[in-house]
């Protein structure tokens, strides 16, 4: 795959396995590490993230906690001006002090067109143009990489793995028909979003078929998610460390090339192991 150069950062993938670490500006995040309010807290947060390791900081400010699952009530939508009043001080910020890309986790393309314009480099879409297909748009004009994640209404599959190919396909081909160069384009299989647990662990088992399939590079986020918490006895979220580390470990065996958690630390270490392992002879 054609390397991709974002800022000072250049991705050699399959050279080793990339960080995104999380920076959460919202008050209701799953995880409990909301910086909402905290422009400070959450500046001092994404610098120590990037000194232990991340490659890319992905700023979101609306959570996406799903309904129905273990994590309680999906929490609300936000409108336009609540998530830009969240991030733009964040983003706007970051800019001046760190030396990697930072990510705008949204999927609303007003959002996405000011937070490159604070000093967003990536946008991060958790509905992969299903929501807002401007947001092609926005990365077409901007020539910023666009990560599609696959997400749907409902739990209904005829085969999960499948269908999330064919989804992350049509999302992938109504980007580069907007204009989106297919060499910036990044594909997450949406783990833990509109699926049950059986399809979350059956998707973790055919990632190497669903980078190959799309050609494209491949996101992984399963840091501290409920189905993690259920294989384990109902695991609380912050005791889902050792989980989330076997399932990017068992990830990047399948040549997942970017891993996105909040525990940046100990989750680089990880791949940093899983790389020496797997990449030695390369």
């Amino acid at each position: 795959m054609v390397p991709l150069k974002i800022k000072n950062s250049v991705f050699k993938w399959g050279s080793r396995t990339y960080i995104i670490g999380i920076l959460n500006i919202t008050e209701n995040s799953f995880s409990g590490d909301g910086f909402l309010k905290d422009i400070k807290g959450a500046i001092q947060y994404a610098l120590l993230m990037e000194k232990n390791g991340a490659d890319i900081i992905d700023v979101g400010g609306e959570s996406t906690r799903p309904p129905g699952s273990a994590y309680g009530r999906g929490a609300k939508a936000i409108s336009i001006e609540q998530e830009l009043e969240r991030v733009l001080p964040v983003i706007s910020e970051l800019a001046s002090v760190l030396k990697i890309p930072i990510s705008i986790d949204t999927y609303k393309a007003e959002v996405a067109e000011r937070s490159i314009k604070e000093g967003a480099l990536l946008i991060n879409d958790v509905w992969g143009l299903k929501k807002d297909a401007r947001i092609a748009f926005v990365a077409a004009k901007t020539g910023v990489p666009l990560i599609l994640m696959h997400n749907q209404e409902g739990l209904v599959y005829s085969d999960v793995v499948e269908d999330v190919i064919l989804s992350l396909k049509k999302s992938k081909e109504q980007a580069i028909n907007k204009g989106v160069l297919p060499e910036k384009i990044i594909i997450d299989p949406g783990i833990g979003f509109s699926k049950t647990l059986e399809h979350n662990l059956k998707i973790l088992a055919h990632l190497k078929r669903i980078r190959e399939d799309l050609k494209l590079p491949l996101l992984l986020g399963t840091s501290r998610k409920s189905f993690i918490g259920e294989v384990l006895g109902g695991l609380p979220v912050h005791e889902r460390l050792e989980g989330t580390a076997a399932t990017l470990a068992l990830g990047i065996l399948q040549k997942v090339d970017i891993v996105r958690v909040h525990d940046v630390k100990e989750m680089t270490r990880v791949a940093r192991m899983s790389d020496a392992i797997l990449r030695h002879d390369a």
